[in-house]
């Protein structure tokens, strides 16, 4: 009997949640525990539920998907994967869901912790191949995606001279093996690329990424990712 994969459905349209609970429902190890239409209702369901994962859409009346995300990434988070036997001492991971892959609300809901956005007009295949990547602790954001992503809405946002002093101050407290692990993910490199490039085995370059992740307080993949653009090490 396969780990079951508790979701939570974020979204203040009902055709959207029944579509995605529809969707949802037909893989044997996913099951939907709750809904909420608004963001404010997040952190009581959460609480109640203890999903591994929330589908949370960004625009909403009343808390928008941002404000919750920001909310909900906000506790402290360790690296491993989410599904544990101690549901309520970690938060679940967040999975943004848009309309638009060049919105620049995504880009702050990455930059918040969520670990990657999914379209709306997504096959359903994908949207659930999606939820496991997440939950298994795999970002989704293809490398061309990521790079397209950040250069195009990055750009327009205000403090980037600021980020981009405070992520070289981030990556000058990494060790030299580890920094070298960070850059490669800012590439959009998995584990095995990485092994392969930098001379190591899997299980070690998840240790690094672990580390990297404790030693920078963040939560995912992602985020190495965007901390990398920052400083300018993957360019």
């Amino acid at each position: 009997m396969p780990v079951m994969i508790r979701v939570l459905l974020v979204d203040d349209d009902p055709l959207v949640r029944s579509g995605l609970r529809l969707m949802l429902s037909g893989a044997p190890d996913v099951e939907v525990v709750a809904e909420a239409t608004d963001g404010a209702e997040v952190a009581a369901l959460v609480a109640e539920h203890s999903p591994d994962i929330v589908l949370m859409d960004i625009r909403m009346p009343g808390m928008d998907g941002l404000t919750a995300t920001e909310a909900l990434r906000a506790r402290p988070s360790p690296s491993s994967p989410r599904i544990s036997t101690q549901r309520m001492s970690h938060p679940p991971e967040v999975l943004v869901l848009t309309t638009f892959n060049t919105d620049e609300h995504v880009l702050r809901a990455l930059r918040a912790g969520a670990a990657g956005f999914v379209l709306k007009d997504t096959p359903p295949q994908e949207i659930v191949a999606a939820v496991r990547k997440v939950v298994a602790g795999e970002p989704v954001l293809s490398p061309a995606v990521t790079q397209q992503l950040i250069a195009q809405v990055s750009e327009g946002m205000g403090g980037r001279e600021t980020r981009a002093e405070r992520a070289r101050a981030q990556l000058a407290l990494l060790g030299d093996r580890e920094r070298e692990v960070a850059v490669a993910v800012g590439q959009g490199k998995t584990n095995a690329e990485i092994a392969a490039v930098l001379y190591m085995s899997v299980p070690t370059v998840k240790t690094h990424v672990s580390r990297i992740l404790a030693k920078l307080d963040l939560n995912n993949r992602v985020q190495i990712a965007l901390m990398v653009y920052d400083a300018g090490a993957a360019l």
